[in-house]
């Protein structure tokens, strides 16, 4: 029975001592790591100073160094050694931006020096002035055009200086009578004159017809003295060739030019046109419609009354050129009463 008791108490102290061997290992090494990392017994009343996260401000004292909250249980000696240590190694690298300061130095870092404001701000100079030219006292000419290689002024005619007096020369008004009995109509009109070319009527009218039953179209504008020669012209020379050789009464002219201010063609002599001493007739209306041109080459019967009319011109008229005088009489007739020595005529 004991031994039955003793084999049943053994079954139960093996799981026992199992467990006891389980627990004192884990136990001791608790007691272990606790024992080791324990603070001493004289630095347990008074709490580790940690150590600054930041590199200590250049100027002020160093605190700790190397160590660390290592170096909290050394005595003031220690620290005032290493201290005087700093203070003689000039050339520590962490130092060499900066020297340390003294022991008795102020902590604060040293404010940054600023630049002094001036008492007085300079003002920049004024700019000067700026003087307006005067205006000269007469204007000044724009320079006379210089005249063209090539281009030549015309010959002098003493007619281009004649100019209208305040009151009608008496040769003027008796040519204006004898222009209202042959039944003509006319217009008086301004005096024309150009200084730079040389054309000048100091008298000039606006012819509408040229008699009783002929007309002129357009007006003409001419010189009395011209205007009654072509009307008397008309009258007695046109009128009955017209009647005799066609079978008809002159009912109108068709002038192509009476005052023109220019040059004769191709020449620097004034042209008649330029005093209103000229008138070209393109062509005659008769009374039953027909119109007589001047050209080259007309019909049989209007080249027989042509031909007529322009050898009768050459006497009243002291230049007469036609067809066949040159290429710019081809088709019309010119008549003029250019003076002329001895009072000669040409007729071409």
């Amino acid at each position: 029975m004991a031994t039955l008791s003793l084999s049943r108490l053994c079954r139960l102290a093996l799981p026992v001592a199992a467990a006891i061997l389980l627990v004192t290992p884990a136990s001791a090494k608790h007691h272990h790591r606790h024992k080791r990392h324990g603070p001493p017994a004289s630095q347990s009343a008074a709490p580790v100073p940690e150590t600054p996260p930041t590199t200590p401000v250049p100027g002020s004292r160093p605190q700790d160094l190397e160590n660390g909250a290592d170096n909290s249980g050394q005595d003031k000696s220690q620290l005032d050694t290493n201290d005087d240590f700093l203070n003689q190694d000039k050339s520590h690298p962490k130092w060499d931006a900066r020297p340390p300061r003294s022991k008795g130095a102020q902590s604060e870092p040293r404010a940054e020096s600023e630049p002094e404001t001036p008492d007085v701000v300079p003002t920049p100079p004024q700019k000067p002035a700026e003087l307006e030219p005067e205006p000269p006292e007469t204007a000044p000419q724009p320079p006379e055009k210089p005249e063209q290689p090539g281009e030549e002024k015309m010959l002098p005619d003493p007619r281009s200086a004649e100019m209208p007096a305040d009151k009608m020369p008496a040769q003027e008004t008796a040519c204006r009578e004898r222009l209202r009995a042959l039944g003509v109509e006319f217009e008086e009109h301004k005096a024309e004159h150009d200084a730079q070319i040389g054309c000048s009527i100091p008298y000039p009218i606006i012819l509408k017809t040229l008699g009783k039953s002929i007309g002129i179209s357009p007006g003409a504008e001419l010189n009395c003295p011209m205007a009654e020669a072509a009307a008397r012209f008309m009258a007695d020379v046109v009128q009955p060739a017209a009647k005799a050789q066609l079978g008809a009464d002159l009912k109108s002219v068709n002038q192509a030019s009476a005052f023109v201010c220019r040059p004769r063609n191709g020449t620097r002599k004034l042209s008649e046109h330029a005093f209103g001493n000229a008138l070209d007739i393109a062509s005659f209306t008769l009374s039953d419609g027909r119109n007589i041109e001047v050209g080259p080459a007309p019909p049989e019967k209007d080249a027989k009354f042509l031909d007529t009319v322009r050898k009768a011109a050459c006497g009243p008229f002291k230049t007469v050129l036609g067809p066949g005088a040159d290429p710019d009489h081809a088709m019309h007739f010119h008549l003029d009463l250019e003076p002329r020595g001895h009072g000669g005529t040409f007729c071409q």
